[in-house]
């Protein structure tokens, strides 16, 4: 299909113009305008570029880019990155804080499917819009359990910090860097907070409000979004299209 016909679908479906997001979302950097298939990662580095055009990608589609709010300097890891793709003529197309909040999509509503909930409403604000959900248990579930699905359903390693409740009925999801929520999620009564990574600060946050979390990975928790919008283009478009998984271990 042509480029510019997917790049418009992406940008409506993932409403990319709403969120206020240091990451320039969209097309980042132009390629071929026709695409018969497309790459998903999550994040932009010389290795995904160089897997997605061996490949035969005509577009590669993720959730960190290669601009955050600018780039001063085409040297070092940006002319190599930028090198890479203008040479072999591919697209680049991120969609971040889009990616988090989609309500069908996202990584976030994908962290409460995978313990079987379904988003109750809106959770996690971000420069005046939330990008998180959150969701509730018929019954209580000690956080043990939640760690073990969360765990083996994302084949990931997870951390629990039992701060507060230890048997959690409700659940706030922010993946990737979400501890800016938590005390959103201590005033809103959010019993576990799923998100990404823990930073020391937060550590002492969590502690101090107290506020129980499960920390299951920046990069685990973000492939999530990618791979379910890589099945609707797949599923409403017939393009070829393929994961490249590059784990970090963070």
């Amino acid at each position: 299909m042509n480029r510019d016909e997917l790049v418009a679908f992406l940008g409506g479906y993932l409403n990319v113009s709403a969120y206020p997001d240091k990451s320039s979302n969209g097309l980042q950097v132009e390629g071929k305008e026709e695409i018969e298939r497309v790459a998903f990662a999550v994040d932009t580095t010389l290795r995904t570029i160089e897997r997605a055009a061996k490949a035969g990608a005509d577009m590669l589609i993720v959730h960190h880019g290669m601009i955050w709010g600018g780039l001063n300097y085409i040297t070092g890891v940006h002319y190599k990155r930028l090198k890479a793709l203008i040479e072999n003529g591919l697209n680049l197309y991120v969609a971040h804080l889009p990616l988090d909040a989609h309500p069908e999509v996202g990584n976030n509503v994908g962290l409460l499917k995978l313990l079987g909930l379904e988003p109750k409403g809106p959770f996690g604000e971000y420069r005046g819009l939330s990008i998180g959900f959150y969701g509730e248990f018929e019954e209580s579930q000690p956080i043990e359990k939640v760690a073990q699905i969360i765990a083996e359903k994302l084949d990931t390693t997870v951390k629990t910090y039992e701060f507060g409740k230890r048997e959690v009925r409700t659940v706030g999801a922010v993946s990737g860097a979400g501890a800016f929520a938590l005390e959103e999620a201590h005033r809103k009564g959010i019993d576990l907070l799923i998100t990404g990574e823990f930073t020391h600060a937060d550590y002492l946050t969590a502690v101090d409000l107290p506020q129980s979390v499960l920390v299951a990975g920046h990069y685990k928790t973000e492939t999530l979004g990618v791979k379910a919008l890589m099945e609707l283009i797949r599923e409403r478009f017939g393009l070829g299209v393929f994961f490249i998984d590059e784990p970090t271990g963070l």
